[in-house]
């Protein structure tokens, strides 16, 4: 239940702030936050910029919890934790992360990625959505209660993590082992980094991640002499065929998910020889496997590996195996879950949409909090443009779901 005047004031309030919404949007674009296993220097400088935002606007509870790391220029990666006290003790949170990914081939984009264009009520930029949009909604939701100075029904809560996009070791792990007073048993999570465009699917279960770093090792030579060598890119190209069997092995299918089977896809394939001429040595390459939770990931493992031997029979080299994340899923929240049926109240009140649960071959900070013991519910209305060339989030869908969190923390439940 709400208490109706306090929800218009606060609803309101939310939509004066439109402009402010898409200016801090532009401002956060401009600021790169890539981990340097993608080229970049952390999340410091973004981290920085939000503090003073944090500061300006007014927000007195906060701490920043510093996951030390060395192979960035400021030594850690910062994470941030706001409350805003209301007037029951469990605290509404909203988790956004503030790592993005790299922009990929910029031939692709219409514009400069990190230079945020805003055109037909949409805001175009790297992170835009995946995962500011959501990061500056719960923010000005927030916002609303400070600037109303109406006192929130459950503490809102809101936490700004790093590292999600390569592991979150640095982030939401690093927090749960670090910080174990942040969350408690009774507290509503929702983490905003997943859902649709109508808003209708809140997660509450995830495949498992299998993550592999493949390097093949054969003998290098000239390109005119082949017989001479051993030549590993062609190895690692029948590897990549053969791990297609993974598919027909591990067929089992779980409609609760979407997509409904596990899924063993080669993804990052780094630079060999730099020139025609040359058979390669040695050769590198990633999978990504996303296994439903019925499979265990080390019988997937095993399977890789028995895969992997054939091919070096075959091919005389040696390939080196190296799990890059290897974490077997939780079990997943309840349907019945309290943060699920307040959550679908909320999305029935903002948009008129019935929310209904589901689970996905996507890894969100939801499964290490769910590891835990924790309840958490993933939800976002969204363009689903995440990862894209000209990602873009819609301005409307910022607004809308600031106001499905401002719901959430006026919930009296």
């Amino acid at each position: 239940m709400l208490k109706p005047d306090r929800y218009k004031r606060i609803m309101a309030r939310i939509e004066s702030y439109r402009q402010q919404m898409i200016d801090l949007q532009v401002a956060l674009t401009a600021i790169p936050a890539l981990a340097p296993e993608n080229g970049g220097d952390g999340e410091y400088d973004k981290a920085r910029f939000l503090l003073e935002f944090l500061a300006a606007g007014g927000f007195e509870d906060v701490l920043v919890v510093n996951a030390p790391d060395e192979r960035v220029s400021s030594g850690v990666r910062p994470s941030i934790i706001v409350r805003i006290p209301g007037t029951r003790t469990r605290i509404v949170w909203i988790v956004t992360h503030t790592d993005v990914v790299p922009p990929g081939e910029l031939s692709l984009w219409t514009h400069d990625p990190y230079g945020a264009v805003v055109r037909d009520g949409k805001i175009y930029g790297r992170g835009t959505e995946d995962n500011q949009q959501d990061l500056v909604a719960s923010l000005f939701a927030a916002k609303a209660f400070i600037d109303e100075k109406i006192v929130p029904e459950s503490t809102a809560g809101l936490a700004f993590v790093a590292d999600e996009e390569t592991s979150s070791a640095l982030g939401m792990h690093y927090i749960l082992q670090r910080q174990e007073s942040v969350f408690h048993p009774h507290d509503y999570i929702v983490v905003s980094d997943f859902g649709n465009p109508d808003g209708s699917l809140i997660e509450i279960a995830e495949k498992s991640i299998l993550w592999i770093k493949f390097k093949t090792t054969g003998i290098q030579c000239h390109g005119s002499t082949p017989d001479e060598g051993r030549n590993a890119f062609a190895a690692a190209s029948q590897f990549i065929v053969s791990l297609r069997k993974l598919y027909r092995t591990f067929n089992r299918r779980d409609s609760f998910f979407y997509p409904a089977t596990s899924t063993f896809e080669p993804t990052k394939k780094e630079s060999n020889v730099p020139n025609i001429n040359t058979i390669p040595g040695e050769d590198i390459f990633y999978l990504d496997c996303r296994v439903l939770p019925a499979y265990d990931v080390s019988v997937v493992l095993t399977e890789i590996r028995s895969i992997a031997d054939g091919i070096e029979k075959k091919f005389g080299v040696t390939i080196e195996i190296a799990p890059v994340q290897h974490f077997q899923a939780p079990l997943p929240t309840s349907k019945d879950a309290p943060v699920v049926r307040v959550l679908s109240e909320a999305v029935r009140n903002v948009y008129g949409i019935e929310a209904a649960p589901a689970g996905i071959g996507g890894g969100t900070v939801a499964s290490p909090l769910r590891h835990r013991g924790y309840d958490a519910a993933v939800w976002s209305r969204l363009n689903e443009t995440a990862h894209r060339p000209d990602e873009n989030c819609l301005i409307d869908n910022m607004l809308g779901n600031a106001k499905v969190y401002a719901h959430l923390f006026l919930h009296e439940d």
